[in-house]
């Protein structure tokens, strides 16, 4: 790993560890405060624009909901802008775990990094344990 994929994947980490904490704990307002201002922000339902949107979203979420990532690409694009593909488990206590794949973009701020794009994809596995990406 290179010295530019380490300092991506150290400020990927300390956006995201935050963030995770918030999930973890059903604080909606303290994941969207991970978000900027203008965030684009897809999740498993509509998209929105800004902290509102991701708030009410995590808002919806049940108790519970627990998040592990896992980091599987990154890419410095400019001094202020991080590229992040992951791997997400989100887990419930009632129901299955759900496996997406997660493509953000930080960008950095007068207050620190926070994610300007959030954006979540789930592949379908077919018969064979193969993931698909078949159309939802």
């Amino acid at each position: 790993m290179n010295q530019h994929t380490a300092d991506s994947e150290t400020i990927l980490r300390g956006v995201l560890d935050g963030w995770k904490a918030a999930v973890d704990k059903h604080q909606p307002d303290q994941a969207a405060a991970h978000f900027t201002d203008d965030a684009i922000f897809q999740g498993m339902h509509p998209y929105s624009v800004g902290r509102p949107g991701v708030a009410a979203y995590y808002d919806s979420q049940p108790p519970g909901l627990t998040a592990e990532y896992r980091i599987l690409e990154t890419r410095r694009l400019s001094d202020d802008l991080v590229l992040g593909y992951l791997n997400v488990d989100f887990s419930f206590t009632d129901r299955p775990t759900v496996n997406v794949y997660l493509s953000i973009l930080l960008k950095q701020t007068a207050t620190g990094w926070a994610i300007a794009l959030y954006q979540v994809s789930k592949l379908d596995q077919d018969t064979t344990g193969e993931a698909s990406d078949k159309p939802m």
